[in-house]
Parts: structure tokens; C-alpha cells; sequence
């Protein structure tokens, strides 16, 4: 078989000689000898394992004594070991504590379609479930910051107000501009060709003011604080901050989402307000630069095509998106993994949710002002 090994036949047994050094880098024994030997000699009951003439040994040896008892076991054969070092002994008997699996080897089989369906429906039936838990959680909790119950630290909230609010205008001031510019272009371009231009001042008002401002801003938010609360909070819950607020008889929703979702609720509206002005003085620099328009004409075209209502249409919806942006990112957050991934996942998780919220409602708000008329 090989110079480490050695196979003699008596009677009943199997002599399984070791012999020499064992070292993971020289050593390779294969065990189809031994398979063919055991199927010539029908009689063996019993495999002896003689390592008197054994010299020095690693893993090799293990890994091989190891093998060596499955193909026992697959044969209900007995084994016995004799003279082996008492390290080998004790690494066997801890390779072989606990017991494999039963079908721990077979391959995941292929579900059916329907099985896979029903799977997916109710884990998002589940977990929809628990986003109500936690929206009512929430409620309560904010119930008990309005009438001034809730624990909470005012530095906290100030913090989260600096972070959602003044720290976000860079960014919105871009997108807002570069969003009024945009539609003031595609708007100019077309309604040039009719000597319509004026009306590219009521594109761009009515745009910013019921849609664009709105859903653009909380978008950045959900990208930008959304993340960043999902981040914090699912670092939280690694390091057990979360179950320490629990234990000392502290609300984690009152002093970790409160604060978040007030700071939101309160400053999703005022960068909206600020986004419409960006994306209003946006248009103003297309309109005037390609249309010979000037800015008296554009703002009164402005104030007299877009009324109040659709403002505050939008500054409704800034409300509404402030909160589902703040649900999702204290949502995954609280439910997140205790692991590095699953801190990651739960932040990619509340963008894409924030997100797939944000447009739902907004299609829905859609929907309904269009029946309504308003």
C-alpha cells in the first residue's frame, strides 16, 4: 500500500500496521487498498490498528485514522487501536464527539414553484407584520415625547436636528438646482417650438412645488440619514448597547427612534421648502439664459400659475416621507444581525425600503389629489 502502512489478514481481523514518520507535507496514503481488501476478505470483523512501530506524526495521521473508522462504520466493523500515541487517541475521540447530522450531507433538493412562492409570501407577510408592531411601538413612544414622558436626551435630538438638517443643504442645494435646470431645459426646448417659452416658469413651479422638491429630498435623505440611522443602530445592537437600555428599564424606542424621527418630521419640511426655492432659481437660469426671459416675468409667471395649495401638497408630503424615511432606518436597525454583514445588509435594506415607500405613497397621494381635483 505504502511505506506508512502496512495490511495483513488473520482470521477475522485486519492488522493495520503504522509505520515511520506521518507529516501532512510527505505524506499521502490512499485507502482503495484497504476498501479492496476488505471486499476480498469477507471474514474480517474487526480492524486492528498497531502504531508500536510509529515515529513522529501531525494531522496526517488523524486525518487518515479518521477516514480509516468511517469505512468501518460503513461496514459495521469493529476498531480497535493499540499502542497509538495518547494525543492521536484523544484527537480522535474529540473529531468523533459529536455525531454528523443525519442528511447533513445530501444536497438542498430543488423546491417547486409553488413551495418557493408560498415561502416568500409569508416571510413578507411576517416581516410586514412586524413593521406594524413597530410602527405602533413607535406611535406610543411618540405619544409620550409630545406630552413630555418619554427618556431621551435633548443633546441627542439636537444632534439629530443638526444632522438632518443644516449637513444635508449642500447636498439638496445640487440636486435641487440641477433638478430645476433640467426641467426648465427639457421644458424650454419643447415649448419653444410653439412660442409657448413663458409657460416653462409654470413647468418648473408646478414640478418642485407638488412633486420634485419632495420626493427628491426625502430620496437624499433616505440615502444620506435613512443609512445612517440604520448604521447606528444595527452597530448598537453588536455591541449589546440596546439589550444594556433594556436592562436598565430604558424604552430604546423612546431614546433611540424618538429622537431620530422627530428630527426628520421636523426638518424634511423646511428642506423642502428650501428645495423648491433651489429648483425654482434653477429654472430662473435656464429660462433667462435660452429664453431671453427676465427674472420679474418668471417669478409673477410663477406666482401666478402655481397656487399656494400645491405647496403645500408638497410640504404634506415632506411631513409623511420624513416619517417612513425614519421608520425604515430605526426599523432595520433594531432588527439587524449581530455581525458586521448584517449591519451592512440592514443598511442597504432601510435605502431600498425608505425608497420603495417613499415612491409608493407618492403615487398613491398621486392618485387621489388627481380624483379628487385638488
Amino acid at each position: 500500500m505504502s511505506e506508512q502502512v502496512s495490511l495483513t489478514v488473520k482470521q477475522s481481523q485486519l492488522l493495520v500496521q503504522l509505520q515511520g514518520d506521518w507529516s501532512i507535507h510527505r505524506t499521502l496514503v490512499d485507502h482503495a487498498p484497504i476498501l479492496q481488501l476488505l471486499e476480498d476478505a469477507a471474514q474480517v470483523r474487526e480492524i486492528v490498528v498497531d502504531g508500536s512501530a510509529l515515529g513522529r506524526w501531525d494531522s496526517a495521521l488523524v486525518s487518515f485514522l479518521f477516514q480509516l473508522s468511517h469505512i468501518a462504520q460503513s461496514k459495521s466493523l469493529a476498531v480497535v487501536h493499540h499502542a497509538l500515541p495518547d494525543g492521536v487517541v484523544r484527537m480522535l475521540s474529540l473529531a468523533t464527539a459529536v455525531p454528523r447530522a443525519r442528511g447533513a450531507d445530501k444536497k438542498p433538493g430543488h423546491w417547486p414553484l409553488v413551495d418557493r412562492v408560498g415561502v416568500r409570501v409569508i416571510w413578507i407577510f411576517r416581516e410586514f407584520m412586524r413593521f406594524v408592531d413597530f410602527l405602533g411601538e413607535s406611535l406610543q413612544a411618540s405619544h409620550r415625547f409630545l406630552i413630555r414622558k418619554a427618556v431621551y436626551r435633548r443633546d441627542d435630538l439636537m444632534f439629530f436636528l443638526q444632522d438632518a438638517g443644516p449637513s444635508s443643504l449642500g447636498i439638496v442645494t445640487l440636486i435641487s438646482v440641477l433638478i430645476g435646470m433640467i426641467l426648465a431645459f427639457v421644458g424650454a426646448v419643447q415649448l419653444e417650438k410653439f412660442g409657448a417659452s413663458i409657460y416653462v416658469a409654470n413647468l418648473v413651479g408646478l414640478s418642485m412645488a407638488r412633486e420634485m422638491a419632495a420626493m427628491m429630498t426625502a430620496i437624499i435623505m433616505a440615502g444620506r440619514t435613512g443609512a445612517a440611522y440604520a448604521a447606528q443602530l444595527g452597530s448598537m445592537q453588536v455591541n449589546e448597547e440596546v439589550d444594556a437600555l433594556k436592562t436598565m428599564g430604558v424604552s430604546p424606542m423612546e431614546f433611540l427612534v424618538v429622537p431620530r424621527l422627530m428630527a426628520l418630521v421636523i426638518m424634511m419640511p423646511l428642506l423642502t421648502v428650501y428645495s423648491n426655492l433651489m429648483g425654482i432659481l434653477g429654472g430662473g437660469l435656464v429660462s433667462i439664459s435660452m429664453l431671453d426671459l427676465s427674472w420679474s416675468i418668471y417669478f409673477q409667471q410663477i406666482s401666478q400659475s402655481v397656487p399656494l395649495v400645491h405647496f403645500s401638497i408638497g410640504l404634506v408630503k415632506s411631513v409623511i416621507f420624513g416619517i417612513l424615511v425614519a421608520l425604515s432606518g430605526c426599523y432595520m436597525g433594531m432588527n439587524s444581525g449581530r455581525s458586521a454583514t448584517a449591519v451592512g445588509a440592514a443598511t442597504t435594506s432601510a435605502v431600498v425600503l425608505g425608497i420603495v415607500l417613499i415612491i409608493v405613497f407618492d403615487s398613491l397621494v398621486t392618485i387621489l389629489t388627481t380624483v379628487l381635483d385638488i
